[in-house]
């Protein structure tokens, strides 16, 4: 058990969820950032890295222009100006990084600038510093407080359920 200075215990750290078991990204201040995550250590803006799991990804750092078509990376860290087009699991644009293009992604977290054509299978998430312009598909929205959405918005919906099979009721003779 670690203590502090005067000798008393400090407390156990509380376990964080991890995306196996809510399905969706864990994402924490850069302050505790695990160590395969990108962001720049002069920022001024506190960023949003996400807790480490599989997934392959590319950083686009800051001052770095990358434009073309991406494939095969899983997450797109947007640090730079990326102008693309491509598919993915997840897309951060941290504050200060640019994205032009389109997109489509299973969770999409926007505090710099998005301007073009965003599909969010899951969740779209513009944070206080974010802006997307053009045009967003999403099945669930979240604006931080100063995030700006000026865009063409369609909300996706649920994909039909499937119906399990389901028995007649017994009827009961002489009932």
């Amino acid at each position: 058990m670690n203590r502090t200075k005067d000798g008393s215990p400090m407390p156990e750290p509380t376990a964080s969820p991890h995306e196996s078991e809510t399905g969706i990204p864990v994402f924490r201040p850069a302050g505790a950032r695990p160590p395969n995550a990108s962001v720049h250590p002069h920022a001024t803006t506190p960023a949003i890295v996400p807790e480490p799991i599989d997934l392959r990804t590319l950083v686009v750092g800051r001052g770095i222009r990358l434009q073309g078509t991406v494939a095969d990376a899983e997450r797109l860290v947007v640090e730079g100006a990326v102008a693309a087009r491509m598919e993915a699991t997840e897309l951060m644009i941290m504050a200060g990084g640019a994205f032009r293009g389109e997109i489509t992604v299973d969770v999409a977290h926007i505090a710099g600038t998005f301007e073009g054509s965003i599909t969010a299978r899951r969740r779209l998430v513009i944070r206080e510093t974010g802006i997307v312009t053009g045009s967003a598909r999403c099945h669930r929205l979240s604006v931080e407080e100063g995030g700006q959405l000026s865009a063409q918005m369609e909300m996706l919906g649920e994909a039909p359920a499937r119906h399990a099979f389901q028995p007649e009721p017994a009827v009961q003779a002489g009932a």
